[in-house]
């Protein structure tokens, strides 16, 4: 974690009265195909193109975060990845078009070895603080960015974690669900995916602890935050935002806690959201 809170390139920037906008990737910005329609990214190319401090929040780690940042026309500003355990500073005079400028990690020792016994089939992935993916049973997703690496379960123990992800091929979704309530895990952030899927953080650490940061320290009033998603891994930040709006498809536990429901991704909920901005 950085040192103190002070995030480079923020505190010299002028306070703006235009909105910050949090956007989610999977099932908001592109269905679960992976695909953008054309409505929604001309609508997020037009927000970014206005002057909005466009944000993308994502559990997907950086390598698969940077093609959707690509597609939105997004080179200036910020994304936060891996759930909020990676914060991204945009810059296209950066060697590589971005910097890594807060990374929360976390010793994944005691979820994993929890979930072992308790998760039937489970496969596991963990996103180490270099950046790399270390994965049992040749796990591979493409939310990860990169190929994974495969490691025996126990060499996973001692990583340096960012980011955990579990997932199982024999349980159902309910039944994946009913096993991480019953592993009752402890020290950590966790999200259960609309599939049999699972994703860890630091304590603490979500979407919005990341959004949080940046919205302070750009100067940016509460009220002028928009956050748009739709899986368990955005109720905070849907809370947290002035405007949390769930897309169409979300589980009613998402919808409970935002401020307005807008279509499904089939139907480009995220466009017509971010169309009322401009």
């Amino acid at each position: 974690m950085t040192a103190n809170n002070a995030i480079p390139g923020i505190d010299d920037r002028v306070p703006t009265t235009n909105y910050l906008v949090a956007l989610d990737v999977d099932g908001t910005l592109v269905d679960h195909d992976g695909v953008m329609s054309d409505g929604v990214r001309f609508s997020a190319q037009a927000v970014v193109g206005a002057g909005h401090e466009v944000i993308i929040a994502t559990g997907r780690s950086l390598g698969a975060v940077l093609p959707v940042l690509t597609q939105i026309g997004l080179q200036r500003g910020y994304a936060v990845c891996s759930n909020g355990g990676v914060t991204l500073r945009l810059d296209p005079a950066l060697e590589l078009g971005y910097e890594i400028i807060d990374r929360v990690t976390f010793s994944p020792r005691t979820a994993l070895t929890t979930l072992r016994e308790k998760v039937p089939g489970a496969r596991f992935a963990v996103e180490d603080a270099g950046g790399n993916f270390l994965a049992t049973s040749r796990f591979q997703d493409a939310s990860f960015g990169i190929e994974a690496r495969g490691v025996d379960f126990h060499h996973l123990l001692d990583v340096e974690a960012v980011r955990v992800v579990v997932n199982s091929a024999e349980a159902s979704t309910d039944e994946f669900a009913q096993a991480i309530a019953d592993a009752g895990l402890h020290g950590v952030t966790y999200a259960v995916g609309w599939s049999a899927w699972l994703d860890i953080a630091a304590a603490g650490v979500t979407k919005a602890t990341a959004l949080e940061k940046l919205r302070a320290q750009l100067g940016i009033d509460r009220s002028l935050t928009v956050a748009v998603g739709d899986g368990s891994n955005d109720i905070d930040m849907l809370r947290w935002a002035g405007r949390g709006v769930a897309m169409g498809q979300a589980e009613p536990s998402v919808k409970s806690v935002a401020d307005e429901v807008t279509s499904s991704v089939y139907d480009d909920g995220a466009a017509a959201v971010l169309r009322s901005l401009l």
